[in-house]
């Protein structure tokens, strides 16, 4: 079995900043891509950012320039840094990770961390 626990949501003002951790933990033989998602109320999931084994990334046009997203391999933990963060990026943001096994690869979630961003 194997559990993403995701930290560090929270409530911050306009403008201010948040890192989210996403920890990978089990039988795991090691991680293929990582993924931030996110769903605000009344709305669908969608994208944040995306980075591969490798370090290669990717962004939805609306954080560009604002998230950073990151990994490290080591510790099986994936990172989003956001900064200028803005009143709609208020949402629930999920971690994901491909992760394989020894005899297959499957996709895991975690439970999601609430961000609010307000005055």
């Amino acid at each position: 079995q194997v559990q993403l626990v995701e930290s560090g949501g929270g409530s911050v003002q306009p403008g201010g900043s948040l890192r989210l951790s996403c920890a990978a933990s089990g039988s795991i033989r090691s991680i293929n891509g990582m993924g931030w998602y996110r769903q605000a109320p009344g709305k669908e999931r969608e994208l944040v950012a995306t980075i591969t084994r490798g370090g290669s990334t990717n962004y939805a046009d609306s954080v560009k320039g604002r998230f950073t997203i990151s990994r490290d391999n080591a510790k099986n933990t994936g990172y989003l840094r956001m900064d200028s963060l803005k009143p709609e990026d208020t949402a629930v943001y999920y971690c994901n990770a491909v992760i394989e096994h020894y005899a297959y690869v499957r996709t895991y979630w975690g439970q999601g961390t609430q961000v609010t961003v307000s005055s």
